[in-house]
Parts: structure tokens; C-alpha cells; sequence
């Protein structure tokens, strides 16, 4: 079956850089457009970041600029780097994978288990 498995979070200062990657099994990778989502306490999920299949990107406007989401096919894996990090970046960051090109979560087929990353000021 699908699995996508988060990795690379953890705790940064305000201003640091982390990076979090995404490894999928089970699926064609390279067919599907891939993206990272967070979700904070009693907050609904919010898109951060896409990539399509052709290597377009979308970035959520507080994230551009700071964050870069890149894809590698011949590892099966995404990730998303982040720099100049902020306390409001604190959240549970989910990968997920869509058969469509799409930012909106409700086009999202299969969901990561999500990986915490913490700003501290």
C-alpha cells in the first residue's frame, strides 16, 4: 500500500534553516504532484507548498521566499527546505500526494504521518 514518511523535523531558533523530506512507497512517484501542508493546535490544515509532476511550484504567500520545495524522482522523495524561520512556522508539517496538480487540500490522495517542527524565539 501507499506510505509517505516524513522526516527531518525538530527544534530551530528563530531565523534557522531545517529542511524536512518525504520518502514514498507504493505509488508512481514521478506521476503524482506532491505537496507539504501544516497544521498548528485547533487550527484547520493550510497548504505551504507544491510541485508538480513537471516541476512547477506554489508556494503559500507566508512561506514565499523563505521556503523551497524540490522533488527528487529517482528516490521517490520531497522536500522542503526552510530558511529564516519563524515562531509562527511551529506546526505539525504533513507531505501528501495528488493524482491532480492542486493546492487545495481536499485534492490530496494519500497523507504523510507528519513530522513536528519547532521555532523557538
Amino acid at each position: 500500500q501507499v506510505q509517505l514518511v516524513e522526516s527531518g523535523g525538530g527544534m530551530v531558533q528563530t531565523g534557522g534553516s531545517l529542511r524536512v523530506s518525504c520518502a514514498a512507497f507504493g505509488l508512481t512517484f514521478s506521476s503524482y504532484c506532491m505537496g507539504w501542508f501544516r497544521q498548528t493546535p485547533g487550527q484547520e490544515r493550510e497548504f505551504v507548498a507544491a510541485i508538480s509532476t513537471s516541476l512547477n511550484t506554489w508556494y503559500a504567500d507566508s512561506v514565499k521566499g523563505r521556503f523551497t520545495i524540490s522533488r527528487d524522482n529517482a528516490k521517490n522523495t520531497v522536500y522542503l527546505q526552510m530558511h529564516s524561520l519563524k515562531p509562527e512556522d511551529t506546526a505539525v508539517y504533513y507531505c501528501a500526494a495528488a493524482w491532480v496538480t492542486s493546492t487545495r487540500l481536499e485534492d490530496y490522495n494519500y497523507w504523510g504521518q507528519g513530522t513536528q517542527v519547532t521555532v523557538s524565539s
